[in-house]
C-alpha cells in the first residue's frame, strides 16, 4: 500500500506505505525526507541505519532524517512508513508546536525508538485510519487536514519519547535545553567545538550544561559534540568516495594529520584502516 500528498508547486510531500522496502523507490521525492518507522508486526524487524544493525521490536517506533542512511536490504517483513520534507511540515519552524527537534529528530546521538503502550495502540492505529482516509479524500484542504494528521503523530511519538528517552529527574526547562544543546550541536559541530560556545548560544553557564545533562545521560556535552564529528567522519568514509584530506577540511580540521589523530582516537583505527575494515565488511 503506498500513498502520497505531493504539491509539485511546493516541493512538499508526505507519504504512507505499509512496506517501506517495497515502495520507497515509488514516491515523488527520494532525498531531503524525514522517515518516521512503525513495526505493526508481531515479530521484530531488522534494518541498518548508517551500517549499524537496529532491531524494531512489535509496536515500536523509530525516526530518522536524511542525514543518516537507512538501508532495508535486510528487513524481510513490512514496515510501515510515513515520510515528509521540510516544504511540507518544517518541525523547526513549528517546534513551538510540537516540541520534538533534539528529541525525535535531529541532534540525538542515539537512532530515537520509542514504544507504543498497550493503552495508546487504539489510539495510533485510529490515527492509521483517518490518515489512509484522507489520503484519498483530494479536495482543496486536504494538504492541511494532512499537516494537521501528522502533527498530532508527532506530538503523540513526543509525548510517549519524554517519558521514555528522558529522565523524570528533568523538569520542562530542561529538557528544552537538552533538546536546544542537541538540535545545536547538529547545526553547528563543525565550526564549534567548546561547550562555552553552546552555553553562550543558551545563555547558560558551561556548567549548567554538565549539570543538566549529567542527569540526563552519561555523556558530558563535550562528548556529545565529539561524537558527532566522529558520526559524521564515519558516514564519510563509509559513503562518500573523499580523501581524507577532503573529509578533514570539509569537517573543519586545519589538515589531514589533525583529523587522523581525532579519528583514531573516536574509533581506535586511522581513517585509513577504517575505510579498509567497512570495505571488507562490505
Amino acid at each position: 500500500m503506498l500513498h502520497e500528498y505531493y504539491d509539485n508547486k511546493l516541493g512538499a510531500i508526505l507519504g504512507f506505505t505499509s512496506d517501506v522496502k517495497t515502495y520507497k523507490n515509488k514516491f515523488s521525492l527520494q532525498t531531503g525526507n524525514i522517515t518516521i518507522l512503525w513495526n505493526r508486526k508481531e515479530e521484530s524487524i531488522l534494518l541498518k541505519v548508517d551500517d549499524i544493525p537496529v532491531l524494531l521490536n512489535p509496536n515500536q517506533l523509530m525516526t530518522t532524517t536524511y542525514l543518516q542512511k537507512v538501508s532495508y536490504k535486510d528487513t524481510e517483513l513490512p514496515l510501515t512508513a510515513f515520510l515528509f520534507n521540510r516544504e511540507f511540515y518544517c518541525i523547526s519552524d513549528h517546534d513551538s508546536e510540537v516540541s520534538c527537534n533534539g528529541i525525535l529528530f535531529f541532534g540525538t546521538q542515539d537512532i530515537p525508538i520509542i514504544s507504543i503502550p498497550k493503552d495508546h495502540e487504539r489510539k495510533f492505529q485510529t490515527l492509521l485510519e483517518v490518515f489512509i482516509d484522507e489520503f484519498t479524500t483530494a479536495d482543496k484542504i486536504q494538504g492541511d487536514m494532512l499537516q494537521m494528521l501528522l502533527k498530532r503523530l508527532i506530538i503523540m511519538c513526543t509525548r510517549l519519547a519524554k517519558e521514555q528517552l528522558i529522565v523524570k529527574q528533568l523538569d520542562n526547562n530542561q529538557i528544552d535545553i537538552v533538546r536546544k544543546f542537541n538540535v545545536l550541536v547538529d547545526t553547528h559541530y563543525k565550526t564549534k567545538r567548546k561547550v562555552s560556545d553552546y552555553a553562550e548560544l543558551l545563555f547558560k553557564s558551561p556548567k549548567t550544561l554538565s549539570n543538566i545533562f549529567s542527569i540526563y545521560n552519561q555523556k558530558s556535552p563535550q562528548q556529545i559534540i565529539l561524537d558527532r564529528l566522529a558520526l559524521e567522519a564515519k558516514r564519510l568514509i563509509r559513503f562518500t568516495d573523499k580523501q581524507n584530506q577532503e573529509i578533514a577540511y570539509e569537517l573543519g580540521f586545519n589538515d589531514a594529520a589533525h583529523f587522523s589523530r581525532f579519528f583514531k582516537k573516536m574509533t581506535s583505527h586511522s581513517p585509513s584502516k577504517y575505510r579498509e575494515i567497512e570495505q571488507i565488511s562490505a
